[in-house]
Formats: structure tokens, C-alpha cells, sequence
């Protein structure tokens, strides 16, 4: 997961981690747990925050 992307999408969509969470249907341990522990996030989690974020899931990954 691409930490610095995360926060810079979150922050232009004025998102705080429960927010996202919120948003995304997805726990605010599971947003937490990429940000801070860099878990990877199943793709389905994946898909969920991206939608929100108006990327494409490849976008928010290290590659």
C-alpha cells in the first residue's frame, strides 16, 4: 500500500481514516492497519477504499 498516496487522497477528499472507513464499508482498524502497520489490504477492502477515493485500486498499491 502506497502510505503517502492514501493520505494525500484522503486529505484532497477532506477524509479522516473513519471517515474513509466509513465510506468504504470496511472497519477503521483495517484503514488504520495499512497506514500505520502497512498491512496489505484484501482486494476486496482494496477496491472498496479506491472506489471512494475515485482511483483505480493499482493506484494505491507500491508498485
Amino acid at each position: 500500500m502506497d502510505k503517502a498516496k492514501l493520505l494525500d487522497l484522503m486529505a484532497e477528499k477532506g477524509l479522516t481514516q473513519a471517515g474513509l472507513a466509513n465510506k468504504a464499508g470496511v472497519s477503521r482498524t483495517a484503514v488504520w492497519g495499512m497506514m500505520k502497520k502497512g498491512r496489505t489490504p484484501t482486494i476486496v477492502t482494496l477496491g472498496k477504499i479506491a472506489r471512494v477515493l475515485g482511483v483505480r485500486p493499482s493506484e494505491l498499491m507500491d508498485m
